[in-house]
């Protein structure tokens, strides 16, 4: 793998073996966000992909179509690593100004609807649900486009689910058995260990919940008492998507039948923000 290096737009390129990669960055950055979203065009087998669209933003849209049409390859669509705003919005300025593409994604009216284990050009799809229910991961060589399922930096929101978190660390294990080398995420710098990073987010998960229930044996019973106690590193800006996270830890311990029986593990189902945290 070879990196040629930044642009001031916040460009990359990526050479493995039958795959090149060019970041487009939004400029859409905060707390959820990071630096912003990124979209990626991928070139692979005589064709050009992109995954995620990103926001509606004109000049990251100017930006993403003027590298899909640099290299004359064919245009083979859109692939959608969940609907989330951020990641999805930008969708119809694209094909406005790209051109019409089929677009693929796990639900909504698009023109193919992908699942686990999908193959679809140079990509294998993984199904990660957690931070959204709809949530794919796409890999193509030991290339791995992440969206909110790993992030550049920090860790991720979590929806509540009965099998939102069960499932989510079962697609952490199953990429991690990948021959990766690298992550390209939804938000945030390269990741050039994908390995060590997945290991990463698998331990930092199973820390939170040693931390949940360390303070659910303590005697803590709202929400806010669990997320002082577990989440208590989390600055304030965060603390709604903290929220969401607990509810899906909630739910795990409870389809396990390791949660108190006088723990309501509905507690801290409100909706979060609809962003990685």
């Amino acid at each position: 793998m070879e990196l040629t290096g930044y642009t001031e737009r916040g460009k990359y390129r990526v050479a493995s073996p039958g795959v090149r990669v060019v970041r487009v960055r939004a400029e859409n950055p905060g707390p959820f966000t990071l630096e912003g979203t990124n979209t990626y065009v991928v070139s692979a087998a005589g064709g050009t992909w992109v995954v995620d669209p990103g926001p509606a933003l004109p000049q990251h849209l100017d930006a993403v179509a003027s590298v899909v049409g640099a290299d004359g390859a064919s245009w083979c669509g859109v692939l959608l690593t969940h609907d989330h705003a951020d990641h999805a919005d930008g969708l119809p300025g694209l094909l406005e100004r790209a051109g019409p593409a089929p677009v693929h994604a796990a639900r909504g009216g698009v023109d193919v609807r992908l699942g686990d284990g999908d193959v679809l050009g140079p990509f294998s799809v993984v199904a990660t649900p957690g931070h959204a229910s709809d949530h794919l991961a796409f890999v193509a060589g030991a290339e791995l486009f992440s969206g909110d399922a790993v992030l550049g930096r920090g860790s991720v929101l979590l929806s509540p689910g009965p099998n939102s978190l069960r499932g989510y660390l079962g697609a952490l294990e199953r990429l991690r058995a990948l021959p990766l080398e690298c992550i390209h995420p939804g938000h945030g710098p390269l990741i050039p260990d994908a390995h060590a990073k997945l290991g990463e987010y698998l331990a930092h998960r199973l820390a939170r919940e040693q931390r949940l229930v360390a303070a659910l044996v303590a005697g803590h019973r709202t929400a806010e008492a669990l997320l002082d106690a577990a989440w208590s590193e989390v600055p304030l800006v965060l603390r709604p998507a903290a929220a969401a996270t607990l509810a899906a830890h909630l739910d795990k311990l409870d389809a396990e039948g390791r949660l108190p029986a006088d723990v309501d593990p509905r507690v801290a189902h409100v909706r979060g923000p609809e962003g990685p945290a």
